[in-house]
C-alpha cells in the first residue's frame, strides 16, 4: 500500500508538470472511472475544460489531441486513488475474517483507511482552485494535498514496518530511547518540511527563476526577497524567496544527514548504521538532482525523478528513526 502511495505522489507530479490537472472538470468518484470512449464523449469533456481559466488564458486553441493527452494523465492519478481503495478495503475483509490482522489493530486499520478517503477529498478541494479565477490550482492547497498523501504514506509505512518486525511474545522488552531518537526524528520533519516547500515552488513554479546555483543570479537572497505585504506571505506566494527557503532547508538535511552518520557510524547497532548511511546516500543523490533541476530550467524527466527520489528519501528517513528509536530493543527470551 506504501508503493502505492508513493506512485500515486509520483503520478500527481507528473500530471502537474504536464499541466493536467485541471483537465477533468468534475468529481465523480464511481462513475468518473469509466473515460470518454467516443468521440462525442470527448467532445462533451472537452467542452467543459474550454469553459476553464486555464484553456482560456493558456491553452486557447488547444486541439482535442492534445486535450486526450492530458487527459489521461487526471485520468490514471484518479484511476489509482480509486485502486487504492480497493487494493486496501478488500484484503483488508478477509484479513480481518481470517484473523490475520487482530481485532486490536482494526481502528488503526480503519483510520488509515479514512485518511485516504481524507486525501481523495483533499484532491479535489485543490483542483477545484483552479477551476474558476486561478489557470492553476492554488500552492497552498497544493501542499496540503502532497501533505496529506506523505501523512498517509508514512503512516502505511510505519505500520508495516512494525509488521515485518519479529517481536517477542513476551511484553518483557527493553527499550533505550534518547537524543539519537530525537535526532532521526527531527530529520524526518525536515525532510517532510522540505518537500512541502517544494510543492509550493511548484505551484508557484518557482523553479523556472534563478537557475544558477549556488548563487541566485549573483544574489545571496532573491531580488526583493520581503517586498509582498504583510512581510511573512512572501515565504509562501514570493517565488523567488520559496526557491530561497527550499535551497536552505536542503542545506540543512544534508548537514543533518552527516552528522547523525558521524555519529552512528561505529553503533553497535548494525541496522542503525545501515540506514544512517543510506539517508546520508540518498541526500547526496537528491542534492545532485535538485542542482541538476534548477539549472537545467526543471524538466519534466529531471523533476520527476527528483520528486520520486525525494519520496525515497522521506521513507528512509522514516526507517532510520524506526531503527534508531529501537536501538536496545531486546527479546524477552535473551533478557537472562
Amino acid at each position: 500500500m506504501a508503493i502505492l502511495v508513493a506512485a500515486m505522489v509520483t503520478i500527481g507530479g507528473l500530471t502537474r508538470l504536464t499541466g493536467s490537472g485541471l483537465s477533468i472538470t468534475e468529481w465523480k468518484p464511481v462513475t468518473g472511472i469509466i473515460p470518454p470512449i467516443t468521440h462525442e464523449a470527448w467532445q462533451t469533456a472537452f467542452a467543459k475544460y474550454r469553459q476553464i481559466p486555464q484553456y482560456l488564458l493558456e491553452n486557447r486553441g488547444m486541439t482535442l489531441g492534445q486535450f486526450q493527452r492530458i487527459y489521461w494523465w487526471e485520468w490514471t492519478h484518479r484511476l489509482l486513488g480509486r485502486l487504492l481503495a480497493v487494493a486496501f478495503l478488500l484484503p483488508f475483509i478477509v484479513f480481518a475474517a481470517t484473523g490475520a490482522i487482530a481485532r486490536r489493530d482494526w481502528p488503526r486499520m480503519l483510520l488509515l483507511f479514512a485518511l485516504g478517503g481524507l486525501q481523495g477529498a483533499v484532491g479535489w478541494w485543490m483542483v477545484e482552485s483552479g477551476l474558476e479565477v486561478r489557470v492553476s490550482v492554488s500552492q497552498y492547497r497544493l501542499a496540503i494535498h502532497l501533505g496529506v498523501a506523505l501523512l498517509l504514506f508514512a503512516a502505511l509505512l510505519w505500520t508495516a514496518f512494525e509488521y515485518l518486525r519479529t517481536r517477542p511474545s513476551s511484553p518483557a522488552r527493553v527499550s533505550v530511547r534518547g537524543s539519537s531518537a530525537r535526532f532521526a526524528w527531527s530529520l524526518v520533519v525536515l525532510v517532510y518540511v522540505q518537500m512541502l516547500l517544494g510543492a509550493l515552488v511548484a505551484g508557484l513554479r518557482a523553479g523556472l527563476i534563478y537557475n544558477t546555483w549556488p548563487s541566485m543570479d549573483g544574489r545571496a537572497l532573491p531580488e526583493g526577497a520581503l517586498a509582498r505585504r504583510p512581510w511573512w506571505s512572501n515565504f509562501f506566494e514570493n517565488a523567488g524567496l520559496a526557491q530561497f527557503d527550499h535551497r536552505v532547508v536542503a542545506y540543512a538535511i544534508a548537514a543533518a544527514a552527516l552528522t547523525f552518520w558521524i555519529l552512528m557510524r561505529r553503533s553497535p547497532e548494525s541496522r542503525v548504521v545501515r540506514s544512517s548511511s543510506a539517508v546520508l546516500a540518498i541526500v547526496i543523490v537528491q542534492v545532485a538532482l535538485g542542482i541538476g533541476t534548477l539549472l537545467n530550467q526543471a524538466p519534466l524527466a529531471l523533476a520527476a525523478l527528483h520528486q520520486t527520489t525525494a519520496v525515497l528519501l522521506f521513507a528512509t528517513a522514516l526507517w532510520n528513526a524506526f531503527e534508531t528509536k529501537n536501538i536496545g530493543v531486546i527479546p524477552a527470551q535473551e533478557c537472562d
